[in-house]
């Protein structure tokens, strides 16, 4: 059995525990404000996300909020906790958005957009391999997020104007970095395995992702 082991995303072997010493466990009855279980519509998991997402993370001063245009991320100030917006209250772009929030360190969390480069669609071969060079760990987080819900992952190459790239490759990209994040070989943030320990809790019993769970052809 291949249980997803969660580590610091940082140069170091050390294993570290899910919860951080400076941020306590959560039980279950803290974590589960509202049944996941008796959501129907998208609409409804992606509010259910939203009020779960700001009181798990609350610790950090940011909000999930949906946006209606393209998906940003704003950093706090003085008056205004950080924001991270998903694009037209889609669920997936809402856990895409959370993947990279999660993957970003404490400096680029006070910079626009996580100080991400990003050329729109119509992106050159040399600026969609770029791209995709910075996408395969926050789509690996994504896919991992999806399962916990139990919902379908598909990657985004992004570039529908422009030249798209090998996609194959980037898929096999992903998967070989979802396998390193089980082996241990990679570092999930600590930030995604809180979010993954909490999703778990209250969508699978606290049952763990497994590696099984993870075929290289459900992304084609």
């Amino acid at each position: 059995m291949h249980l997803l082991q969660p580590q610091l995303e940082v140069t170091t072997s050390l294993l570290v525990s899910t919860h951080s010493t400076s941020v306590p466990a959560l039980t279950p009855d803290q974590v589960q404000r509202s049944s996941w279980q008796k959501l129907t519509t998208e609409a409804e998991q992606v509010d259910w996300l939203i009020l779960h997402f700001n009181h798990w993370f609350s610790h950090h001063n940011v909000t999930l909020v949906k946006g209606d245009f393209e998906p940003e991320y704003f950093p706090a100030t003085l008056e205004h906790p950080a924001r991270i917006q998903f694009a037209h209250g889609f669920f997936n772009s809402a856990l895409h958005e959370i993947s990279h929030w999660t993957i970003s360190g404490a400096q680029r969390r006070l910079l626009p957009d996580l100080g991400y480069w990003y050329a729109p669609d119509g992106r050159s071969a040399e600026q969609q391999a770029l791209f995709e060079q910075v996408e395969i760990k926050p789509q690996a987080i994504e896919w991992l997020f999806a399962i916990a819900f139990g919902r379908k992952f598909r990657v985004s190459l992004d570039n529908l104007t422009g030249d798209g790239g090998n996609g194959q490759h980037f898929k096999d990209n992903v998967f070989m970095q979802v396998q390193r994040y089980f082996s241990g070989e990679a570092k999930l943030p600590l930030d995604a395995a809180h979010f993954i320990h909490y999703i778990c809790i209250c969508t699978r019993n606290g049952k763990p992702l497994q590696l099984d769970e993870f075929k290289r052809e459900s992304l084609n």
